[in-house]
């Protein structure tokens, strides 16, 4: 299996050099200087919902923040699927910046954005039965539903310009413009806050107004995007005719990746999805508690994140650059930092778990319960730093079979787990299945590392 599959241009690819770690000794202050822009960047991400659902909030009207609340959740749902646009990207990119290479640099970003505009308009031909289906699925009563579908309409022309923004970041991210990929995250939220205020503090648009930010937001963010990576292209002497974008062969490589990073996600919707449906099984109040739960587990997993890409970053450059040395230390001080970063995690939630839980509702019969329940959120940091860790790692080799795998795997062990201990223990056998779960994604992924060891062996011996 050849390192790099996406510039089929290079006639051979130079030898492993073991002695040259990517051009600089890879420290703990270079790999922090580049992991914590990436976990700044990824913290933003969620805020886009998170201000739309916060500023209808000011309202006194419960349906009006009910619809607001389902109509960023069915976007959540959707981007989060194609979210292999960013990751897949970083990966090639991050190679092509290795190598040397110019031209795929300028494909790296021009065949995923290609791809982007074709999901998203897919997502704005089929709008009415995505959004028909998902409110079917919520569930929700008449009220909500009619303002979800405000919010709905109004968004999801934005839908070619999210995915864009994801190649965008992608590819900012595998040229390691941490700090400019941060700066465009947080510049698109600083908008969409501004207008928030604007068309619903001061022109009382309500739902429309805030679903008119977030897509404005979404438009002007793209737009920077995309002008300022063909700026630095220019700037690089990259550039690339539309016969090499649409490639075939290249092209299938593509979405060969992309098609195993979407197999993952789902199976990852699975879990929620199962794990949701079964709480609320067990009562209104125990779904409150697991939500909550649920949502600091996805704050522990953002951080996570920032460790993930500065690795995805590193393995990239490392095999393009055939540097055995520089893939070596990424492994490991990706896995240093994850452990620590998991230590850090463990020790808060044991010490200051319950004042967290005060942050998310003043409900006493919630409190108790997720208090009851937060013990098994100091299992999650160290069952699932090295899973998380290594996604990172083969992702920026762009050995997406392995992270498929490793997800149906896991899945495949929470399914019946789930069935077999929730009906004798209730929603601790709910929080069991969903951390074997997570130490599944640990395990069965790092059974493939040799795998990923053995190509640079090859590489180096043929060298």
């Amino acid at each position: 299996m050849p390192f790099l599959t996406l510039h089929s241009t290079r006639a051979s690819a130079p030898p492993v050099q073991p002695e040259r770690p990517g051009g600089e000794i890879l420290t703990h202050r270079t790999f922090l200087a580049l992991s914590i822009p990436l976990m700044l960047s990824a913290l933003s991400t969620p805020l886009l919902g998170v201000v739309d659902t916060a500023v209808i909030g000011r309202i006194p009207d419960p349906s009006l923040l009910g619809g607001v609340a389902v109509g960023t959740l069915i976007f959540n749902t959707l981007y989060w699927l194609l979210g292999f646009l960013r990751v897949s990207t970083s990966g090639f990119t991050a190679q092509a910046q290795g190598a040397g290479d110019p031209a795929g640099l300028s494909l790296s970003f021009y065949r995923p954005l290609l791809l982007a505009g074709v999901f998203g308009l897919l997502l704005v031909i089929l709008q009415s039965p995505i959004r028909d289906v998902s409110l079917a699925l919520m569930t929700a009563g008449p009220e909500v539903e009619g303002y979800a579908g405000v919010y709905y309409n109004i968004r999801i022309w934005g839908a070619p310009f999210a995915l864009a923004n994801y190649v965008v970041m992608g590819w900012l991210i595998g040229v390691s413009r941490v700090k400019g990929a941060m700066f465009l995250q947080i510049g698109m939220n600083l908008s969409n806050i501004l207008l928030c205020l604007l068309l619903v503090g001061a022109l009382k648009m309500e739902v429309t107004g805030v679903a008119w930010a977030t897509l404005l937001s979404e438009v002007g963010a793209a737009a920077a995007g995309v002008i300022w990576v063909l700026m630095l292209q220019r700037r690089g002497r990259g550039g690339a005719s539309l016969r090499n974008v649409i490639n075939l062969r290249p092209m299938m490589q593509m979405l060969k990746v992309n098609r195993d990073l979407l197999i993952r996600t789902a199976c990852l919707l699975t879990v929620f999805f199962l794990f949701t449906s079964r709480g609320a099984a067990l009562g209104e109040d125990t779904l409150a508690a697991n939500a909550i739960l649920l949502q600091i587990h996805y704050v522990m997993a953002y951080l996570y994140d920032g460790f993930a890409n500065a690795s995805s970053i590193l393995t990239g450059r490392a095999l393009g650059e055939r540097s055995a040395v520089l893939y070596r230390r990424a492994v490991r001080l990706g896995g240093i930092w994850s452990f620590g970063l998991s230590a850090v995690l463990t020790v808060i939630v044991l010490l200051w778990g319950s004042e967290l839980l005060t942050l998310f509702t003043g409900m006493p019969e919630v409190l108790e319960l997720a208090r009851q329940y937060l013990p098994w959120l100091l299992l999650y940091p160290l069952a699932g730093f090295w899973g998380l860790q290594l996604y990172g790692v083969f992702a920026g080799a762009t050995m997406a079979g392995p992270i498929r795998n490793s997800l149906v795997f896991s899945l495949a062990v929470f399914i019946p787990l789930l069935f077999l201990t929730v009906p004798p223990l209730g929603n601790h056998g709910l929080w069991l299945s969903f951390i074997v779960f997570t130490l599944g994604r640990s395990v069965f992924l790092w059974m493939y590392l040799p795998r990923l060891n053995r190509l640079f062996l090859t590489e180096k011996s043929a060298g």
